[in-house]
């Protein structure tokens, strides 16, 4: 049997790449950049590698807060 390949909807993934937290959040790629430069040890920041994602609830918390 074939291996079926399925995606995740973006609102339930628990983690973003900047291109993706880009097209979820209506922020460009460029901010969400600045915004991980200026908080590193941000609680809605992975670093895997030199990869960025972003925890999508605790960024949406973030974002409430500001």
């Amino acid at each position: 049997m074939k291996e079926e390949q399925f995606e995740i909807p973006i609102w339930k993934r628990y983690t973003l790449n900047i291109e993706e937290a880009a097209n979820y959040y209506h922020i460009g790629q460029g901010k969400l950049r600045e915004i991980v430069e200026e908080h590193p040890e941000a609680e809605f920041v992975i670093y895997n590698g030199n990869r960025v994602l972003i925890k999508r609830k605790r960024f949406e918390e973030y974002l409430d807060a500001c």
